[in-house]
């Protein structure tokens, strides 16, 4: 008899689970070598089986997009700092492409183009995690554009209307204004229950911690997504800025929300593409871009569209800006630009000059989805204002050519002055549909005529007063898609004149 039949059966038991639990585990993950190094990019070498666009980590938590797969060398955008990162050192394959969180927990907070928080706040915790890079809806998925997007601007309900689903471009040069009527398309958002993001590319950090400052103290905040890739960080988390915003806006589209979403700008997004690109030793084209920029604009701005009810019914609206030099439109970026979306808000560093604000251009503005995206009252209301500003834009040229001017002329001269008075709007200044139907008619029908354009902003302001108090039910019909009938239009009018004559103004008559 051996010494270890004297032990009981189950004696070694316990050791046999031990030596089960610390065996060891064995992680067989592909590694590499970087060769070499640059601002934004790196070239490794190493890999034997690696797809295209896969994320890679390298030694010291930063991870990068594979870009360049080329024989015996890839190129890596890396998002993040390249300081820490020297030729020599490791990177590993993560099997997994570049995902952001989405969800309710977003909103309210401002984070980076991976989803990480930068407002200070705790860690989003998320309960799912979405590809940066989704196919656009197909064409059999969408529906037509009926809903207005209401931004409170007259001049863009007006003249240039938006339709929630939409792709609406906004053009300027800089410091024209491009940036306010965005933030204030998102701050007009308040009781309609459309979910906003703002994604700032390439820009200041003060100029986003203002823009923070605008929506926290409008109360948007807490129903909007703030993603930030300012100017100092790396080209390549600037690159995936839009394209990560867009997942976290599809998140809430494909719930049958309304979202909308702003890109500032994408100027900076395509200089960050071109650097890349440069980086990455891709042959370049006009103005030094890479062949493919179209494309990268085109299959983020085709993700925005209207979702049919049977696909969820919701939709997501793009507002889209772009930066000009010099007024000139006819650039690469913008000409591009402009043949993808529907339409485009001009903005006049003129008319910005001359303190017309907001600066909009209604002749240079146009919106491709037009009347179908307003209500049928304010569609009879733009249809004469478009025509009134035309007519005395013309007119206003062709009389600094002479003083002979006819009393028509002079009347029409005067109505277009009012007309492009009460098309001005102070920033976060919102008006409601119906009284913009109120003022915008008064202007059009001759009420303001006999105004000094000094008290114009008074008589506004008695217009408005007057809808709200007591045209309650005016608002409650317009809003439900109530047209403009004569009666209707000649009650209003008398209302109108009532309010005129009660401020002191003048007696309305046209």
């Amino acid at each position: 008899m051996t010494v270890l039949e004297d032990f009981p059966e189950d004696f070694f038991a316990p050791l046999s689970a031990a030596l089960d639990r610390v065996a060891p585990q064995f992680d067989v993950t592909e590694t590499a070598r970087i060769l070499s190094v640059g601002k934004g990019v790196a070239q490794v070498a190493g890999f034997a089986d690696l797809h295209a666009d896969e994320l890679v980590r390298f030694s010291h938590g930063v991870v990068g997009i594979a870009s360049n797969l080329r024989p015996g060398r890839i190129g890596v955008i890396v998002l993040g700092s390249t300081d820490r990162l020297k030729p020599g050192d490791r990177l590993r394959r993560t099997g997994r492409v570049v995902d952001v969180p989405v969800g309710a927990a977003l909103l309210g907070r401002v984070v980076d183009a991976l989803g990480r928080p930068l407002d200070g706040g705790p860690r989003i915790e998320a309960q799912e995690r979405r590809p940066v890079e989704r196919p656009a809806p197909p064409i059999m998925h969408r529906a037509p554009v009926k809903v207005p997007l209401e931004t409170g601007i007259k001049a863009v309900d007006a003249a240039v209307p938006i339709g929630r689903g939409q792709r609406e471009l906004i053009v300027g040069d800089r410091q024209t204004g491009k940036t306010a009527i965005a933030v204030d398309a998102i701050l007009n958002q308040q009781d309609t229950g459309v979910i906003s993001v703002y994604c700032a590319i390439g820009q200041r950090a003060s100029a986003v911690a203002r823009v923070v400052k605008d929506l926290r103290e409008g109360g948007a905040l807490g129903r909007t997504i703030v993603v930030a890739a300012v100017g100092d960080e790396a080209p390549g988390l600037q690159f995936i800025a839009p394209y990560a915003a867009t997942t976290m806006a599809e998140h809430f589209m494909a719930e049958g929300r309304d979202v909308l979403i702003v890109y500032d700008d994408l100027t900076r997004h395509a200089r960050a593409y071109r650097e890349l690109s440069l980086l990455l030793r891709r042959p370049p084209g006009r103005e030094a871009y890479p062949g493919d920029i179209f494309y990268i604009h085109s299959r983020l701005l085709e993700r925005a569209t209207h979702l049919r009810e049977e696909h969820g019914g919701g939709s997501l609206t793009a507002l889209p800006i772009v930066e000009t030099e010099a007024k000139n439109i006819s650039a690469y970026i913008p000409t591009n630009l402009i043949s993808i979306t529907d339409g485009q808000v001009y903005l006049s560093p003129e008319l910005f000059e001359r303190g017309h604000l907001p600066a909009i251009d209604i002749g240079l503005s146009v919106s491709r989805v037009g009347g179908k995206a307003q209500l049928p009252a304010f569609r009879s209301i733009a249809g004469r204002l478009r025509l009134t500003y035309s007519q005395f834009e013309e007119l206003e040229t062709f009389a600094r050519f002479g003083t002979q001017l006819d009393d028509e002329t002079r009347a029409k001269l005067t109505r277009g002055q009012r007309v492009r008075a009460v098309l001005t709007q102070k920033e976060h200044d919102h008006h409601s549909v119906a009284e913009q139907i109120g003022v915008l008619l008064a202007a059009t029908e001759g009420l303001l005529d006999k105004l000094d354009p000094a008290d114009l902003p008074a008589a506004q302001d008695a217009l408005r007063l007057k809808i709200r108090r007591d045209l309650p039910d005016f608002s409650d019909e317009i809003r439900a898609g109530a047209p403009l009938s004569d009666d209707r239009r000649d009650a209003l009018i008398a209302a109108l004149r009532d309010a005129l004559s009660q401020d002191g103004a003048a007696d309305g008559n046209a």
